[in-house]
């Protein structure tokens, strides 16, 4: 986990265009433009930019899967994650690939483009804990917890403390109300909805049930 990364991605670039690579899709972060200058996540997306070759960068909202991993696992029966009753709309790994691979093989279609890849709607973490408890048989609830201890005990359980910045900006915008919303990319992309989390959640049950 890295906040500080420019100068690796930038030896990689150069490396990926020395070998004749002709086209960069970057993945980087929904709302990466705003996020605070101690994160390298707009000066990679510059250096992409600047690279000479065609490029797509793809902003995704924050993904469904981090529930099913250890990103935001259940505690017992309850979730637990700072978010001030804000929402997001939690978008699908496999849309993200989906549209990653599009402008790979598409890439004149695509370039420049900075794609916001959102699910359909926005959710709070309080309706994703009801849609858990609703697919896993569990009864699952939320905690709103504070910030700055979720944070603390983040690092306590082995988070690299200099991580404790990128986790301020990615709950911070929740508990702010500036939270993604349905932007719509990925069926501009993809040409079908995105996936909602409800069939996220009905294909990934087991991760809940075991």
């Amino acid at each position: 986990m890295r906040v500080r990364f420019a100068d690796q991605v930038a030896a990689l670039l150069d490396a990926a265009v020395g070998s004749g690579a002709r086209h960069v899709t970057l993945l980087s972060a929904y709302g990466a433009d705003r996020a605070p200058s101690v994160i390298d996540l707009a000066a990679v997306e510059k250096l992409v930019a600047e690279l000479g070759v065609t490029h797509t960068i793809l902003r995704p909202a924050w993904v469904m899967q981090n529930f099913t991993d250890e990103h935001l696992p259940l505690i017992g029966d309850t979730l637990i994650v700072p978010s001030g009753g804000g929402a997001e709309a939690f978008v699908d790994a496999d849309d993200i690939a989906a549209v990653a691979v599009r402008t790979l093989l598409e890439p004149a279609a695509h370039d420049g483009a900075r794609y916001r890849l959102t699910g359909p709607s926005t959710l709070t973490f309080k309706e994703v804990a009801g849609i858990v408890a609703e697919v896993s048989g569990r009864p699952v609830t939320y905690v709103d917890v504070d910030q700055q201890a979720w944070i603390d005990g983040a690092v306590a359980a082995g988070v690299p403390a200099d991580y404790a910045v990128m986790l301020q900006w990615l709950t911070g915008t929740i508990i702010n109300g500036d939270g993604a919303r349905p932007t719509g990319d990925v069926e501009r992309v993809l040409g079908r909805p995105a996936t909602d989390f409800a069939t996220f959640a009905r294909r990934n049950a087991t991760a809940w049930t075991h």
